[in-house]
């Protein structure tokens, strides 16, 4: 391929990714660093490759779609950078990662126009699962979950039979006290379990409303687990020693719960296609 051709096939995704690279260097680099070390998150070093390649099966369909740029584009544009640059002025992360995916739609609407901009809105969006929320908001959501976590242990522990106590977040058993902290909240599992339902149902299924059915599903879905998980720290405290709960059970219940909630999903997915050719 001659230079010239290759320079006229590609310069527009070129220009995108040194102008990310220039203007958004710190802040993708501040991201990545999030992605490893906050386990929240970590589904964020392996969202942006999904959303690559979502956007690599829409090849055709993006080569076949007339350009239509579109001066709008440069508004948008213009509105991303003023969010970086107040995200900057505040020390607000959420604003200036949140800036780079705006800063995505309008350079694509500049470039080719709306029909484009469609075509990767789903990557697009589907990477703001990927971003950390503002503080303020996690904490917000933490500490509610944190009570339904342990309204659900503690229901489950007495469904069995076990003695127990709920007080706010703590769960008083014969022998001792557990304490459901911020990391035992669920929104770890939560998000993840979300963020994978929604890839799985966009790449296996075309109804819009089994869809929606199945990611709706995720959520209760999550929570309920967490509280099996809760559960099952109780009955290691209560019956064998505190010790036991913590180490290997505790890596080991997270990721067991977390592909038992996986497999429930898939079932539940099997079972709507069932009803469907019934």
């Amino acid at each position: 391929m001659h230079l010239a051709t290759f320079i006229k096939q590609y310069y527009k995704p070129v220009i995108l990714a040194l102008a990310l690279a220039v203007l958004y260097r710190n802040v993708l680099g501040e991201l990545a660093l999030d992605w490893w070390n906050n386990p929240d998150y970590s589904h964020g070093l392996v969202l942006p490759f999904v959303c690559l390649y979502l956007l690599w099966r829409q090849r055709v369909k993006w080569a076949s779609t007339p350009e239509a740029p579109n001066n709008l584009g440069l508004l948008v544009i213009a509105g991303a950078l003023g969010l970086l640059f107040l995200g900057e002025l505040g020390a607000e992360s959420f604003i200036m990662r949140m800036s780079l995916l705006i800063f995505i739609a309008g350079t694509i609407l500049f470039f080719v126009g709306w029909k484009h901009v469609r075509i990767a809105s789903f990557p697009i969006a589907l990477m703001i699962l990927a971003i950390p929320l503002p503080a303020v908001i996690f904490y917000q959501l933490t500490f509610p979950l944190q009570l339904i976590a342990s309204q659900l242990g503690a229901f489950f522990l007495e469904t069995i039979k076990v003695p127990v106590l709920r007080e706010g977040n703590l769960i008083v058993l014969p022998s001792i006290t557990l304490e459901v902290v911020e990391a035992c909240s669920g929104i770890r599992s939560l998000f993840t379990l979300a963020t994978l339902t929604i890839v799985y149902a966009y790449f296996m299924e075309d109804r819009a409303f089994v869809r929606i059915l199945i990611v709706a599903f995720s959520v209760p879905l999550a929570l309920f687990s967490n509280g099996l998980r809760i559960m099952g720290t109780g009955l290691l405290t209560q019956y064998v020693n505190p010790e036991a709960a913590e180490g290997f059970f505790h890596t080991f219940s997270g990721w067991f719960i977390f592909m038992t909630s996986l497999i429930v999903l898939f079932g539940l997915h099997r079972g709507l296609n069932l009803l469907r050719r019934s």
